[in-house]
């Protein structure tokens, strides 16, 4: 990284704060089941490997993934039936931040680093993960592509900037999306590849990024 300290740090959150898999797949397969008992779809039910090939993709992309030929119908209430279940995952206790995420992000606030959230996920779930993890006081802003209807990771990111005045930082997260956002707006980009943890792309995903960490604690030491 550069000697100069950024000023920002902007994050994606599924796969790279909050271990997505342990909320979206019960959530996804009880929609599912919802989807099958009142008639909206039939077909085979997808896997838990193409339901985690959907993360970080907008709604659009994972409904034409996991639903093929579905009326938009049944993909606009299989969306909200998911965050709902998503929702309940959370508040039944399931999930867990990545370890080191709340000290690490704890120890970048009291260095003085400002910390944003970037995510293709929708408000209600993005909101969710931080409050019931009780990180979100150390957010300056938190954008969603649902709440900002920007389904387009660069742009939205591009908002993120222009309205809290960042001209410089690092932009940290686990999907080519987030590779490509940081590069389209000028921002360092650390890549997250997790050991010992699921990956949700392959590693070429990766490839641009400026640096790509084996685990959270490692973003302490680059920050400097």
């Amino acid at each position: 990284m550069s000697k100069d300290r950024g000023e920002a740090f902007i994050f994606d959150l599924d796969g790279t704060l909050f271990q997505t898999e342990q909320v979206a797949i019960p959530a996804f397969h009880r929609t599912y089941q919802q989807l099958q008992e009142q008639g909206l779809h039939r077909g085979n039910r997808p896997t838990d490997e193409q339901v985690t090939s959907v993360f970080g993709m907008t709604s659009g992309g994972i409904w034409e993934r996991l639903l093929p030929g579905a009326s938009d119908e049944a993909k606009k209430i299989a969306d909200d039936w998911w965050l709902q279940n998503e929702l309940d995952c959370l508040a039944e206790g399931m999930g867990e931040l990545y370890p080191g995420v709340a000290q690490g992000l704890e120890a970048l606030h009291g260095r003085g680093f400002r910390l944003f959230v970037a995510s293709n996920g929708r408000g209600p779930y993005v909101r969710g993960v931080l409050q019931t993890f009780g990180i979100s006081s150390w957010f300056t802003g938190i954008y969603s592509a649902g709440e900002k209807q920007i389904f387009d990771k660069d742009r939205l990111v591009a908002l993120l900037m222009k309205e809290h005045q960042v001209t410089s930082g690092w932009m940290v997260g686990d999907r080519s999306s987030d590779v490509q956002a940081g590069k389209a707006n000028g921002l360092t980009v650390i890549g997250c590849r997790y050991a010992g943890f699921p990956q949700f792309g392959d590693g070429k995903e990766l490839a641009d990024a400026d640096q790509v960490i084996g685990s959270f604690s490692e973003l302490l030491t680059l920050a400097g």
